[in-house]
């Protein structure tokens, strides 16, 4: 550990002691990032939704759909 990281652990120590371990909450800060972190999964479903409807995609057959069809016209006409 370098001693910058040991100097700021030795003065975050003394704060962690006075709470009270016991009435620990999320309080407004944890609301605030919760709200934000919300908001943002909104706008991106809202993008996500309106970018798919944008979306025109037809599904190619497989390879050997070509050669059923020809078959099927073969057998209709003959």
């Amino acid at each position: 550990m370098s001693a910058s990281a040991s100097l700021a652990m030795t003065h975050l120590v003394p704060l962690a002691k006075e709470l009270d371990e016991d009435k620990v909450t999320p309080g407004v800060l944890g609301f605030i990032v919760f709200a934000v972190m919300a908001l943002a999964v909104w706008a991106l479903m809202k993008s996500m939704n309106r970018h798919m409807g944008r979306v025109d995609f037809v599904e190619s057959e497989g390879p050997g759909a070509e050669k059923a069809e020809a078959a099927a016209a073969a057998e209709k006409r003959g």
